[in-house]
């Protein structure tokens, strides 16, 4: 049975998908660098990173077909950044750490966030399930990209904010959609107020409470 269709997203739209899928390749580039691996592995940690959480959506979703396979120049981009990237990287000695993954990391968790959520909205999902596909959309991309880099994914052990960040996001789409603003401005701040909450976690060091057993320190 054929999957439901969006409706044609609006251009802000449009190019905050873009910019999240450039956002979470470059942390997956980062990543991929600071595992030494070759050629091949850095396109696919990059491509993993930008189109898992969007693939997932899309799949829970029945939303035929994939956004990458719908629109095929994604994969293009894709590649050519992952070349150029590379190529930067080797002349200008840059040396990835992991601090330096987690800024193009925050503004593809809010970009993806907003996104998803308003896609979900736009196929008429309750407000629950639509925050919950942006989560979806946002995090499942990092995941992936830490699992095939054999590292417990950040989502789950760094302590600061990252999911939660994503679902105030989602939420924030959701009222001012409901409050009736426009489609643009909606997902702009809503991506904004996931991003910034990221940014100030890492920044001030909010922790979330971890799981602790008799006799841990």
């Amino acid at each position: 049975m054929a999957g439901l269709m969006l409706p044609t997203l609006s251009g802000v739209h449009t190019s905050i998908e873009i910019a999240g899928t450039l956002a979470f390749a470059l942390s997956g580039l980062v990543e991929a660098a600071r595992k030494k691996l070759d050629a091949v592995g850095v396109c696919v940690v990059a491509g993993v990173a930008a189109f898992g959480g969007g693939t997932l959506r899309d799949v829970l979703l029945d939303r035929r077909p994939l956004f990458w396979i719908e629109q095929s120049w994604y994969v293009w981009c894709l590649l050519m950044v992952c070349i150029t990237a590379m190529l930067l990287m080797r002349a200008k000695h840059f040396r990835p750490t992991q601090t330096s993954m987690q800024w193009p990391d925050a503004l593809g968790l809010g970009l993806f966030a907003a996104s998803g959520t308003q896609i979900a909205l736009g196929m008429q999902m309750p407000a629950l399930i639509a925050v919950l596909m942006g989560v979806i959309t946002a995090t499942f991309g990092g995941v992936l990209r830490d699992i095939v880099c054999n590292e417990i994914p950040t989502a789950f052990h760094d302590h600061h904010p990252y999911a939660v960040c994503a679902f105030v996001g989602g939420w924030v789409v959701v009222l001012l959609q409901w409050l009736g603003f426009d489609p643009d401005w909606v997902i702009t701040l809503g991506a904004a107020t996931t991003t910034l909450l990221r940014v100030a976690a890492l920044y001030w060091g909010w922790r979330l409470p971890s799981w602790k057993l008799e006799g841990d320190d």
